[in-house]
């Protein structure tokens, strides 16, 4: 996820539908299959190699490009400016791009948005969830998956690691899809020892690794020895990490061969289900979901493969969440729990389940967390 205002971000979120795994109510409507020829375009904000948010999703284009009869082409480095804009339409225009997936949160509005009214026969579809239907262009959509799943399982896997009890989560800004990912690691490890804590130190953006290393570096002197992260790039985090000799938990893409001794797991995007998905309708002249929605069910996130440092055990405990989720009877919100200043934000016999809208709106830090949200 890239920068957004938290104001803008649990507005618009609030208009989502509530079911699991989300399809708008009316498709787009696709032409006739276009035959052997279609030509896929992937946007990305920041370099494809950068081993989180861009090589997530470059993963996932690496996929399409395996498929037979489609060309992928890709522009990496593309800012959040009218110069996403320009992108999209040569791509269009020179290249006869019939699908195009500008991964940015940010390029959705304004710029999807203008211009995907101008090509009708083109389809746009953007990581993020923002789709309204009624509101926006019949030939654009979006989609997103319930990341802090994978967090959760994360969270057991570093709470049954770690021997201080302390673990440390850098972030970039307090949005709910942050706090919803640092809580449910939170959650996970307290599950394994419930007196274990999460120290939280927030940079400020999405990719800053000059005060990522600083904050690394500081938690670590504070006697934390599991770091997790959600920033754009986990790569500067996870070195520190493993030359210190502590343990790291990933996100977005798999980390593990950054540190090899250290890397105890990740939460993980899973973009080449969902990309290939899309191009097999698109190659098949179907139609399309508008609005999509999944978590570890569904395919669209997924759990690294576990570091030599985790144990049978902890494993163990890691699966069986993992279990529970691909059943649909996993529940990490539930009453009564308490936010990090002692208020009851889920009141006891209360369950939210991962669809739930309050949880689009997050705005606390549970108990066991220590930082504040700046609110």
């Amino acid at each position: 996820m890239n920068a957004i205002a938290k104001k803008t971000f649990t507005h618009t979120l609030k208009k989502l539908c509530t079911s699991t795994f989300i399809f708008s109510l009316s498709f787009a409507l696709l032409p006739a299959a276009y035959g052997d020829d279609v030509v896929v375009g992937f946007i990305y904000v920041g370099s494809k190699g950068d081993y989180g948010y861009n090589q997530a999703h470059a993963l996932g284009a690496a996929a399409v490009k395996a498929m037979p009869g489609v060309k992928v082409i890709e522009e990496e480095n593309v800012p959040e400016t009218i110069a996403v804009q320009n992108t999209m339409e040569s791509m269009i225009n020179l290249d006869g791009a019939k699908l195009i997936f500008p991964t940015s949160f940010g390029y959705f509005d304004p710029h999807i948005l203008t211009v995907a009214p101008k090509y009708p026969d083109v389809t746009i579809l953007h990581a993020g969830g923002l789709y309204q239907e009624g509101k926006h262009p019949l030939n654009a959509g979006s989609y997103f998956g319930y990341i802090d799943e994978a967090q959760y399982i994360a969270g057991i896997v570093a709470g049954g690691t770690s021997k201080s009890g302390k673990l440390g989560f850098i972030a970039a800004k307090p949005i709910p899809q942050v706090l919803r990912n640092i809580n449910s690691f939170t959650l996970g490890a307290q599950s394994v020892n419930p007196k274990i804590t999460t120290q939280v130190i927030f940079t400020g953006d999405w990719a800053m690794p000059v005060k990522e290393a600083e904050a690394a570096n500081s938690l670590i002197d504070q006697g934390i020895d599991v770091i997790t992260m959600h920033v754009d790039s986990p790569k500067v985090i996870i070195e520190i990490c493993e030359r210190r000799g502590i343990y790291s938990s990933g996100y977005h893409a798999d980390q593990s061969e950054l540190a090899p001794k250290g890397y105890l797991t990740g939460a993980e995007w899973n973009w080449p289900k969902v990309y290939t998905d899309f191009v097999t309708l698109l190659k098949d002249g179907k139609p399309f979901p508008h609005l999509l929605r999944g978590g570890i069910k569904e395919g669209l996130v997924k759990v690294s493969k576990y570091g030599p440092a985790v144990s049978a055990k902890t494993a163990a405990l890691a699966d069986a969440a993992k279990a529970k989720f691909m059943a649909g009877d996993m529940v990490i919100y539930k009453g009564e729990l308490k936010d990090n200043k002692g208020n009851v934000v889920i009141p006891a016999g209360t369950a939210l389940s991962q669809t739930d809208i309050q949880l689009e709106s997050m705005d606390y830090l549970v108990a066991g967390v220590i930082g504040n949200t700046g609110s």
